[in-house]
């Protein structure tokens, strides 16, 4: 019988509102869930956004190097 390990999934909340489009969180992310959207804030950034959920483990990467504390991180 074989035991596959569970892949440990993640799942990050961005506020669109507060992100300055510093992309400081996208090279960080090493699963690349994360890029600069095309829609602006009310602040006239193009914010970061959760582009691909799936492959999201939860690292917390993200939430780190946001110089503005946008990004909320759940494992």
């Amino acid at each position: 019988m074989t035991q596959r390990a569970a892949r440990a999934t993640g799942r990050i909340e961005i506020e669109a509102e507060r992100c300055k489009s510093c992309e400081l969180c996208v090279p960080v992310c090493p699963r690349d869930c994360i890029e600069i959207g095309e829609a602006r804030n009310r602040l006239g950034y193009a914010a970061a956004v959760f582009a691909r959920p799936e492959d999201c483990t939860g690292c917390a990467l993200c939430a780190e190097s946001c110089p503005d504390l946008c990004i909320r991180v759940w494992r």
